[in-house]
């Protein structure tokens, strides 16, 4: 599977971004994707998933409320609706294909897409 992360950019505090992520290679339909994120001098980190159906999702707390993850089986492709975008938001976002349904673990990564918030 090959995953093609885009839509990042530059944007000031409390603007909105929209990153996409689409596969290729294989159908993901029947696996649970998700986002992280990796900051400057920092670990990566989670940043939300969803189900294989988009029935179920999942977020990080520091995300929750702002971020909105979806997909579209029939493009292929995964969604993250980044809104009220803070300074701590910015990091290069990966997204990824699990081995499972429902969730991780996670074993396809994409090459990342550079999102940096302004203060």
């Amino acid at each position: 599977v090959q995953l093609q992360a885009s839509g990042g950019g530059l944007v000031q505090a409390g603007g909105s971004l929209r990153l996409s992520c689409v596969a290729s290679g294989r159908t993901v339909s029947s696996r649970a994707m998700g986002w992280f994120r990796r900051a400057p001098g920092k670990e990566r980190e989670f940043v939300a998933g969803i189900s294989w159906s988009g029935g179920s999702t999942q977020y990080a707390d520091s995300v929750k409320d702002r971020f909105t993850i979806s997909r579209d089986n029939a493009k292929n492709t995964v969604y993250l609706q980044m809104n009220s975008l803070k300074p701590e938001d910015t990091a290069i976002y990966y997204c990824a294909v699990s081995t499972a349904m429902t969730t991780g673990p996670y074993d396809y990564w994409g090459q990342g897409t550079q999102v940096t918030v302004s203060s």
